[in-house]
Formats: structure tokens, sequence, C-alpha cells
């Protein structure tokens, strides 16, 4: 939970394309629209730096609601899928607390290749690192409180 609205955490973590490799410059050394307007079919490609674990990850926008702040993509290639995994389907949702601020729900489907198991311990590890960047825009909001005010 957080102390910010549900339609300024959507707008900063979801529809700001260029926040989080702003924020994330030491990890994220660049983000392009492939193809698309930021809607449904919309295909993103973020490279990472050479230090980082991962070199790529390309997603494609399932669907987009900005009304009921939800947002549905699919990480359809990168290294971060290796050879077990097909693809995964996210689901972000941020949703109204009672103190006024909002919690985020997310979730992930692990499309695998053949009979392959996800171990907890890379589900943990995926949900750390979404945490991580979670804090960050949350840093950065309260840094700039105008911010997709």
């Amino acid at each position: 939970m957080n102390s910010f609205p549900p339609a300024r955490m959507f707008k900063a973590f979801v529809l700001d394309d260029n926040l989080i490799p702003k924020l994330l410059p030491q990890a994220i050394e660049d983000f392009v629209t492939l193809e698309g307007d930021g809607g449904p079919g919309t295909i993103t490609l973020f490279s990472a730096k050479a230090t980082s674990h991962f070199k790529y990850v390309r997603h494609r926008i399932n669907g987009l609601d900005k009304e009921n702040f939800v947002c549905r993509y699919t990480m359809i290639e990168g290294d971060a899928l290796g050879d077990k995994l097909e693809s995964i389907d996210y689901e972000v949702k941020f949703e109204a607390a009672s103190d006024g601020g909002s919690v985020c729900k997310m979730t992930s489907k692990y499309n695998t290749k053949e009979a392959f198991q996800v171990e907890e311990e890379e589900i943990k590890a995926g949900k750390e690192k979404a945490m991580a960047i979670f804090k960050v825009v949350e840093s950065y909001l309260l840094e700039n409180p105008q911010a997709y005010a």
C-alpha cells in the first residue's frame, strides 16, 4: 500500500514510458516503442545495461483500462524467458485504499515450454524486482509532489 491515489500511480508506473528508464539509468539502457501507439497491440523493447543480468525484454500490451487502472501485457521475447518459458502474462491493477492511497495487485502467468515447472524462488525473485521498481516510483512521487497529479 502507498499514499498515492490509483490514478497517479497508474500514470507514473504504466502510462509514462520514459519515467522508469529515467529513474533507473544504471539498469536500463533504452526503452523503445517498436510498434503501436501505447494501447493494445503496442510492442516495446527494454534494453538493459551491460552490467545487468538480462540484455533485453520485449513486451506486448494486451489491454489498457485507464478508467479502472488496469494494464495487461505479455513478455513475448527476451533472454529473461530463457529456454524454458514461452512467455509471461502480467496484469497490473491499482485499486483505491481506505486511506486515500492505493494498492497495486500484480498477477503473472508463466507459459512454459513442454512440462517445465517454474520454481517458487524464481517467482519470488521476480516479485522482489517489481517491488523495487515500485519503491523507486514512489520515492520519485514523494520528491516531486506535482508530478502526475
